[in-house]
């Protein structure tokens, strides 16, 4: 029973919220269990919505690309204002939270550092720090359960995809992870997680997502539960040249794709370099042509990755080490590829930083892909301390 349905259920639950002005962020996965917008059910139960927010790709989610804003809004069947944290601002105004008293957070995670609702978290964390205001998160699953993976970001390298010292695959839930903000950072915030019930993240088929539940987009490009497992590899196809299969119907589900690469080849490279990196899921030959974005147009070899069904095997699928494999095979293989996107690509508004680097936190596993001597060996010894670490602070902030 998720955060958003326990809410509804409980009178008891909602008692707090009396004579208060309440706000909901949220996106298009904040469902009920009978999927009805988590805005909607809790004005029909009664709740004083005064304000909603949207994070990246909007409230609605229809926001197809990276990069692309959100303008503020009136919502046209409850007439409140609906302010973008996405748009002019990435934190919310002192405009904005004078709306409200109490932030309802009720947002589906993907379970990676990168995914920009776990900084826009931290932002209203902050800004309810600053203006005296409530934060309640009402929690739902990470779909890619609680395994660790990456290496933790270096200092100078935040951004709004590196809200701060965290690996790539953090194993945590976004009321977690509130825990886990309010005490790294030392903030002085009244923060609550609704939290939910019967949740177990070690349990069979799921993992960490559970058997019963449907899968809605929380971003128009994270189509699946398999992209939600594959993406702590995936997302960093952002920061190359190659192809993540945006402009199709698999995004962010395959390793690679380019019309100049040969997938077969690549693929024995990894198993020749690192079979054990390869474990937990099954790869397979694809060919696709993209209808926007890299290679628009072109016809693309490339690996699709299937962590689903009979194939997966959640504790022994690493996407993280997956994705760097992937690289390092290519650099063999074609060691003169443009591999990289240039800095004059300013991703997610940075400047004077290559993307892969902003993506990954620090430039190691770059340095680790183009270094010619480089073994897997090598990226083992920077990621498990750094992994072993998270597991040791994250701990105190575990609730189920």
């Amino acid at each position: 029973m998720l955060g958003i349905d326990r809410l509804l259920a409980d009178p008891e639950l909602r008692k707090p919220l009396e004579d208060r002005r309440v706000a909901l962020l949220a996106h298009p996965a904040s469902v009920t269990a009978d999927l009805t917008h988590s805005l909607d059910a809790l004005i029909a139960a009664g709740i004083n919505v005064t304000a909603a927010f949207g994070p990246q790709h909007g409230i609605k989610g229809d926001k197809q690309d990276n990069m692309v804003e959100t303008e503020d809004a009136i919502d046209p069947v409850h007439n409140i204002p609906v302010f973008s944290l996405y748009g002019e601002v990435r934190r919310p105004t002192g405009q904005a939270m004078g709306t409200f008293d109490v932030v309802l957070i009720d947002l589906q995670d993907l379970g990676c550092r990168i995914y920009t609702f776990i900084t826009t978290l931290l932002y209203m964390l902050e800004a309810a720090a600053e203006h005296g205001k409530a934060v309640w998160v009402l929690d739902r699953p990470n779909p890619a359960g609680r395994p660790v993976e990456g290496t933790i970001l270096q200092p100078g390298y935040e951004s709004f995809v590196g809200a701060g010292p965290i690996p790539m695959r953090h194993g945590l839930t976004m009321g977690e992870l509130g825990h886990w903000f309010i005490d790294h950072f030392d903030l002085d915030v009244d923060y609550r997680v609704i939290e939910m019930q019967g949740y177990d993240p070690d349990a069979a088929p799921g993992f960490g997502w559970p058997a019963d539940r449907l899968w809605i987009n929380p971003s128009p490009n994270a189509a699946s539960l398999n992209m939600a497992r594959a993406y702590a590899g995936t997302v960093m196809l952002e920061g190359a040249t190659l192809s993540e299969g945006r402009g199709t119907t698999r995004p962010l589900e395959v390793l690679f794709g380019a019309p100049n690469v040969n997938a077969p080849a690549v693929m024995l490279e990894m198993e020749r370099l690192a079979p054990d990196w390869m474990q937990g899921c099954k790869l397979r030959e694809c060919w696709f042509e993209p209808t926007f974005h890299k290679h628009a147009g072109e016809l693309c070899n490339g690996l699709m990755v299937h962590a689903e069904g009979h194939f997966y095997e959640h504790a022994a699928f690493k996407p993280w080490r997956l994705q760097a494999l992937a690289f390092k095979a290519i650099r063999n293989i074609f060691p003169g590829y443009e591999l990289w996107r240039g800095e004059d690509f300013e991703y997610e508004y940075t400047e004077g930083c290559l993307a892969i680097d902003v993506i990954n936190g620090g430039p190691a596993l770059r340095e680790w892909v183009d270094d010619t001597q480089a073994e897997p060996g090598d990226l083992e010894a920077l990621a498990r301390p750094d992994e072993k670490r998270w597991m040791e602070t994250s701990a105190t902030s575990k609730l189920y």
